[in-house]
């Protein structure tokens, strides 16, 4: 899964510089202009400081070293204290009646905090500090079986889920990757309370509350609204669990797979179960050839890591959008150095709020990292396109449109679209060839919906106290096997802390944006396919080379986080709803083969 990674987010405050803020004096009444001056202010000066965290939080995902965390944590203390006094100073308008971009850009102070921080400044610079250490115990860990010499990056362990079928190897894998996150968890326990004890000062029962509350809707209704979007596509995940348990008991064994139980975690073919993408081959409906392997295509082709985003490019090029800069070039990290610790989890990142974007990947010539190419270049379009608002405007409409840019032209890179950029031959349509295609799309995007749920889940509920530090491991596994239908394949307990194994909860990135971007990216797809003037079954749809579909695409993103969300999804889609209709619209004809396959087998568990 891939992220915006910067070291807080900007809309709560990574974004000021502490010196020169004139403050109304205590007993001075505000008005309506004080706000808009503040809101002014906060704009103008919001720049130097962002600049700073931008780099050292650059810097220490390219460079690891003890010194890089230093400089990175202290770059984020004092982000997080210009944000608590812009806060504080923010509150002195509470009771005035604002409205347009003033009304707007103080809410989105108060609830755009990932990581809101206590007032005391002992605490920040506890909580900065944290952060960093969390992060980089993250990015350092490494797998040393029996405390040898011997040890196996993250990287090394997830290409072994992703090609293993030995059930012994990828237990192995599944299990030396989660040796790195035990040490983890008191440092995530005491994160977990200074951040509640900054979200309780903003007014917020706890930071899950303050998270949800960022969504142009009151905390209840949005998490009613997610429930919603998981309702429509759970049938759908539903049979697909139930076809692939079933192919992989054929695989491994009844005793190891056995039917009306949840799958052992580790036989997905992904480190953390999210994708399933991986086991296309143990899984796929029919024996016949698809002639789909993109990766040996781009190897036999030469396609190096700049090849491969610059194909990314062209497909949004050919929609009538920019090019990118000639910094991101020269900037970018596309492949892992080898004099140094990174961290290789792909991102995409705005340095100076205009034109210095770049990405932070460690590339090989695969159909995996192709894809995910083209999704960071979606968060760098949307980066380019929207760096003409200021900078508290400058994100997302909410967090799911930033991952779902990307996604939708994902969709779009259909077989007719690598048979015209010449990545694959001819490709048979027949009844076969689409179920067994539509099968290894939605082995990752229909098996990871659950997840993309369950992880915020866990966090809220560990925010608010319904998980207790003494059951977080407890929590996470319940969670999962009752959303995923997935069990851990070892006895696992409270020593162990498999959240910590799982990037986005060291990285204190939220989760939810994920889930709504693949809900938004079909929505998406199929706004632009409209707008492309496609007619014919959704699944085959390319917007390639469309401009009509640029254009739409590119009046919405322009808007930024600058309007509530509704609005910039009116502006590409016509309606102001989330909706997951065009998920099942998309995968008809799969669901109605998968029910029919599972006619006769015992499904859930």
């Amino acid at each position: 899964m891939n992220h915006l990674k910067i070291a807080v987010a900007l809309a709560c405050g990574l974004a000021a510089l502490a010196t020169g803020s004139r403050l109304l004096a205590a007993d001075q009444k505000a008005t309506v202009a004080d706000a808009d001056a503040f809101i002014e202010r906060y704009n103008e000066e919001s720049k130097e400081i962002y600049f700073e965290s931008a780099a050292a939080a650059w810097i220490q995902s390219t460079y690891i070293t003890s010194d890089s965390q230093l400089l990175n944590a202290r770059a984020g203390e004092r982000a997080l204290n210009f944000q608590n006094r812009m806060i504080e100073e923010s509150k002195r308008f509470n009771d005035l009646k604002l409205s347009g971009d003033t009304a707007r850009g103080i809410l989105l102070l108060k609830v755009g905090s990932t990581m809101p921080a206590p007032r005391d400044g002992a605490k920040v610079k506890e909580l900065a500090t944290l952060a960093s250490s969390l992060e980089a115990t993250y990015g350092t860990g490494k797998y040393c079986p029996g405390g040898g010499e011997e040890c196996f990056t993250e990287q090394d362990l997830i290409k072994r889920m992703a090609t293993s079928t030995d059930y012994a190897d990828l237990l192995d894998a599944w299990r030396g990757w989660r040796t790195v996150s035990p040490p983890m968890r008191s440092e995530y326990q005491r994160f977990v309370e200074l951040m509640n004890e900054g979200a309780r000062e903003l007014g917020f029962a706890d930071t899950g509350e303050l998270w949800k509350a960022g969504y142009d809707m009151a905390p209840d209704a949005f998490e009613a609204d997610a429930e919603r979007l998981w309702l429509q596509v759970k049938p759908l995940y539903e049979e697909l669990h139930c076809f692939v348990r079933d192919r992989l008991s054929e695989h491994y064994g009844n005793d190891k797979v056995p039917a009306g139980e949840p799958i052992p975690a580790h036989l997905l073919g992904n480190m953390w179960a999210q994708e399933w993408g991986n086991i296309y081959d143990l899984v796929k409906p029919f024996d016949s050839e698809l002639n789909l392997d993109i990766t040996a295509a781009l190897e036999k082709q030469g396609y190096d890591a700049e090849k491969m985003v610059r194909s990314a490019e062209e497909f949004y090029t050919s929609m009538g959008l920019r090019e990118l800069p000639e910094s991101f070039w020269q900037k970018s990290m596309l492949v892992r150095p080898q004099d140094r610790e990174v961290v290789c989890h792909a991102s995409a990142w705005p340095m100076n709020l205009k034109e210095d974007v770049r990405i932070k990947m460690c590339i090989t010539p695969t159909e995996e990292d192709l894809t995910t190419i083209y999704h960071e270049l979606g968060h760098i379009y949307y980066f380019l396109y929207y760096n003409h608002l200021p900078p508290m405007f400058q994100s997302g409409a909410n967090d799911g449109f930033h991952e779902g840019i990307g996604d939708a032209l994902t969709l779009s890179m259909t077989p007719a679209y690598f048979e015209k950029i010449g990545l694959l031959g001819e490709f048979e349509t027949d009844e076969e060839a689409l179920i067994n295609y539509q099968m290894k799309i939605a082995l990752d995007k229909i098996a990871f919906l659950p997840f993309g749920k369950l992880i915020d889940q866990w966090r809220w509920d560990v925010f608010s106290g319904k998980i207790q530090p003494d059951d977080y491991n407890a929590g996470w596994w319940r969670l999962r096997t009752e959303y995923q239908g997935i069990a851990p394949p070892v006895a696992r307990s409270e020593a162990d802390f498999d959240p910590g194994a799982k990037y986005h909860i060291p990285g204190n990135t939220p989760y939810t944006r994920y889930f709504l971007a693949r809900i938004l990216q079909f929505q998406f797809y199929r706004s632009m396919c409209d707008a492309a003037g496609f007619d014919g079954p959704l699944h085959e749809c390319s917007f390639y080379g469309s401009k009509a579909a640029g254009d739409k695409l590119a009046a919405m993103l322009s808007l930024g986080q600058s309007k509530p969300w509704p609005e910039a999804l009116y502006e590409l889609t016509g309606t102001r709803e989330m909706d997951a209709s065009a998920i099942i619209e998309y995968f008809a004809p799969l669901m109605s083969w998968l029910q029919e396959s599972n006619k006769d087998r015992s499904c859930g568990w």
